[in-house]
């Protein structure tokens, strides 16, 4: 299995810094601050970044699920919200709510809501974050 690279860079101290981050492929790089992370400012933040892994890890994991089950998804959207709070001297990543609309045809609401919830508990991005409160609100769509 390939090992995926990102990087990052930062240049001065921690309310006047300065950063990017970078993925190893090439097709995303962006720059943070304090600002970007812990108020409005313009530009990204880990969190947000953590926010599309786990929207995207989920989404592929309940496709997989869904097939497995024998429901080939049409379309699958995901959305996360990742929460930051103070926590002692620092931060921490207290919450994602996983919020997901699918487009599955044939299948019933028990089996759906079966199979969202496994891949919320599957997916490799939950299990990196096991740490972390995870919520999933899952609904189908059309």
């Amino acid at each position: 299995m390939p090992v995926r690279r990102a990087s990052a860079q930062w240049n001065g101290g921690i309310k006047d810094g300065k950063g990017t981050m970078k993925l190893g492929s090439g097709a995303f790089e962006g720059n943070y601050s304090f600002g970007t992370r812990f108020e409005d400012a313009p530009g990204t933040n880990p969190e947000e970044l953590i926010g599309a892994a786990h929207a995207g890890c989920f989404s592929m994991a309940l496709s997989l699920f869904l097939e497995n089950a024998g429901h080939k998804p049409e379309s699958i959207q995901t959305s996360a919200e990742v929460s930051i709070e103070s926590s002692g001297e620092g931060f921490a990543i207290t919450k994602i709510a996983l919020a997901t609309e699918a487009k599955v045809p044939g299948i019933d609401e028990k089996t759906f809501q079966e199979q969202a919830n496994a891949a919320k508990e599957k997916c490799p991005v939950s299990q990196a974050l096991a740490g972390t409160e995870i919520t999933l609100k899952a609904a189908l769509v059309g």
